[in-house]
């Protein structure tokens, strides 16, 4: 898992805590009980003790973790953001405690309200109106009316594995993949979800870190140690595709009619003219650092953006420069001058002649020429 979504299980952990904390301060009924100022063997106070401690533990309510509506809050579009998307009619942005973002021009960002606090990693529609989040805590969240309001169609906490990546096919079929293998398949709009039969991609419990479209209209999805997996019947079936890197992959964009660019850990960005029968070419980027997110460019370029602030526009032939991403700050005098965000980032598009970047400083926006 990467350096934010690690930052996200911290905070899942926290949350946990809170929850369980009212039965962690609840009073032991025992400890008001007198007691005899009477010495007594260890051994016969433990073996004493365990019944009582059996019959505590065998009375204690089960706390169900039920899910909550997020709150409202005014900086939301500076705080944790993990991926960003275009419906066709709307920009939005989600992340942390259930944040979701709306926009129509990528400089003001409206908070719209979901029923869920949980980490939101990735968002995708499949129409203007239909689209689909999903997070920490297994979290599907459903929208039908162009991201108005949203419905909660799944919440499994107990699963202990976050939801990691959506991709929306169309208003009736979509897939999420996320941690430990999990992969989720709706075909009815959501209205059920069901583990999908994919050995080749599931088999070994790997983090599944994105699924995608390429232009031929196959499926791609990438993960941890390799993981590289492929489907041309829109996810019925997946195969597993050799991979030029045994580390973590973060994503794939288009590249030409039928190929990707992959991109992933300590800089590696790898490129094939045919994803099915792929010949890799190692694309020099002159960096170590990790590309956490990506979007596609025209003329078979990419943007590439990940740790630390770190910024590229590849062209067709693997030429790359640098972006600088700078936003707003006025010091204690009152002066505004713009300062390069060094924080990292974890997802991009490409909008209007801009690159909309999200990460661990929320949403900024920087001119692609």
């Amino acid at each position: 898992m990467n350096n934010l979504h690690k930052t996200l299980c911290a905070a899942a952990g926290a949350v946990a805590l809170a929850v369980s904390s009212p039965w962690l301060a609840a009073q032991d009924p025992a400890t008001d009980a007198p007691q005899e100022a009477v010495a007594e063997p260890a051994e016969e106070v433990l073996a004493e003790s365990e019944p009582a401690a059996e019959e505590e533990e065998a009375a204690a309510p089960a706390v169900a973790v039920k899910p909550r509506d997020s709150e409202i809050m005014p900086l939301a579009a500076y705080g944790l953001l993990l991926d960003v998307t275009n419906s066709g009619k709307h920009l939005f942005a989600v992340g942390d405690r259930g944040v979701v973002l709306v926009s129509n021009n990528a400089r003001e960002w409206a908070q719209v309200k979901v029923p869920t606090r949980s980490a939101l990693t990735g968002v995708s529609f499949g129409t203007e109106t239909t689209g689909f989040a999903v997070g920490h805590d297994a979290v599907i969240i459903k929208t039908t009316d162009s991201g108005k309001t949203w419905a909660l169609q799944n919440f499994q906490p107990e699963l202990e594995k976050p939801l990691l990546s959506v991709l929306a096919l169309d208003a009736n079929n979509a897939i999420a993949v996320g941690s430990y293998g999990l992969m989720m398949r709706s075909t009815d709009g959501g209205t059920t979800w069901e583990e999908a039969d994919a050995p080749a991609v599931r088999g070994d419990e790997l983090h599944l870190n994105k699924i995608s479209k390429l232009a031929n209209g196959d499926l791609i999805i990438v993960g941890e140690g390799g993981t590289l997996g492929l489907s041309s019947d829109s996810g019925a079936t997946w195969t597993k595709v050799e991979s030029p890197y045994d580390g973590s992959w973060f994503g794939a964009q288009p590249y030409g009619a039928n190929g990707a660019t992959l991109y992933g850990l300590r800089g590696n960005v790898f490129k094939t003219d045919d994803i099915r029968a792929p010949q890799w070419q190692q694309v020099d980027v002159g960096t170590v650092s990790s590309f956490f997110g990506g979007a596609a460019l025209p003329g078979d370029g990419v943007a590439l953006v990940g740790l630390a602030g770190k910024v590229l526009k590849l062209d067709a032939a693997g030429a790359s420069t640098s972006l600088t991403i700078t936003r707003p700050q006025t010091d204690a005098n009152g002066t505004t001058t713009d300062k390069e965000v060094t924080g990292s980032f974890s997802a991009a598009l490409a909008w209007a002649g801009r690159l909309v970047v999200v990460g661990e400083l929320g949403v900024q926006s920087a001119a692609l020429n």
